[in-house]
């Protein structure tokens, strides 16, 4: 590492307010300087959604910004005349482990939008080995995954690391002392719930004044993100049959172990071989006028 602080972009998704945040932020402080530019309000589950425009507000810490996670990455690393080494995302309160979960979280969406910008970017997000979500959040410390999060970030900046992969997905325990860290990879394990609801006037998202025609349908759709779980309940128990579905050296499979799981992304859609598809497309071309 240089001798020189670093400059560290710090966002994520719960908002500017989150506890976690705070955590990250007094952490990263002894290690280098540190801005602030996240949400204005919660932005959990938007992905890399980007916006044209959105408003800045002033912050003791640096800006907050009525957009999304990715905004806040894409405005403060072209947006401000700092050059920043670094984007560390987080603390989400709440685990982001599995690809689908992955792919729609607000909290690595911000380090998806770092890595396209070509910035280094760690995102962190926490869990209760017992609670599993640290929901409500003021009632949770989250100062082990911070003193966590900072280390690695410490240990991987200035080195090789950041040539081989875009992002660091990281997911700590807050309640396991001295948990082991392990270098793991998305699992691909989820389905999908759906309800129909024939007769009702009760819509989501407050909707509660228009009737439903004769010929529409209220469908809710539900993730099943962990086995037989659908919805935000705790999906540990019972711990045993989870260790037999998920091998070592999974992400999920560390939670489980109460571990610290370190995933290493590739971000930008890379290029995968078919000799199938090659065929196929092969055969088409004299069809294609």
């Amino acid at each position: 590492m240089s001798d020189m602080p670093l400059q560290i972009l710090l966002t994520n998704d719960d908002g500017i307010d989150a506890p976690g945040l705070a955590a990250m932020r007094e952490e990263l402080t002894a290690v280098g300087e540190v801005t602030v530019i996240a949400p204005a309000e919660n932005q959990s589950g938007v992905g890399r959604a980007r916006n044209e425009f959105a408003v800045r507000r002033e912050h003791p810490w640096g800006y907050a910004l009525d957009g999304t996670p990715a905004d806040c990455t894409a405005y403060g690393l072209r947006g401000l005349d700092t050059d920043f080494d670094i984007v560390v995302s987080g603390i989400n309160d709440g685990p982001n482990a599995g690809n689908y979960v992955v792919g729609r979280s607000g909290t690595v969406g911000a380090g998806i939008e770092a890595a396209f910008l070509g910035t280094p970017a760690i995102a962190v997000s926490s869990y209760h080995a017992r609670d599993f979500f640290c929901h409500p959040p003021e009632e949770y410390d989250f100062s082990r995954p911070a003193r966590i999060a900072c280390a690695l970030l410490e240990r991987v900046a200035g080195t090789s690391v950041f040539g081989d992969v875009g992002l660091l997905n990281v997911n700590a325990p807050i309640d396991v002392p001295q948990p082991r860290m392990r270098v793991t990879e998305p699992l691909a394990d989820y389905d999908q719930h759906v309800d129909h609801h024939e007769s009702t006037t009760l819509l989501p998202d407050g909707d509660t004044d228009r009737q439903l025609d004769d010929d529409e349908t209220l469908v809710r759709l539900r993730d099943v993100s962990w086995p037989e779980t659908v919805g935000y309940e705790n999906p540990f128990p019972p711990r045993d049959e989870h260790r037999e579905r998920y091998p070592v050296g999974t992400d999920r499979r560390a939670m489980v172990d109460g571990e610290v799981s370190v995933s290493p992304l590739s971000v930008h859609h890379g290029h995968a071989e078919s000799q199938t598809l090659a065929g196929i497309v092969d055969s088409l071309s004299e069809f294609v006028e």
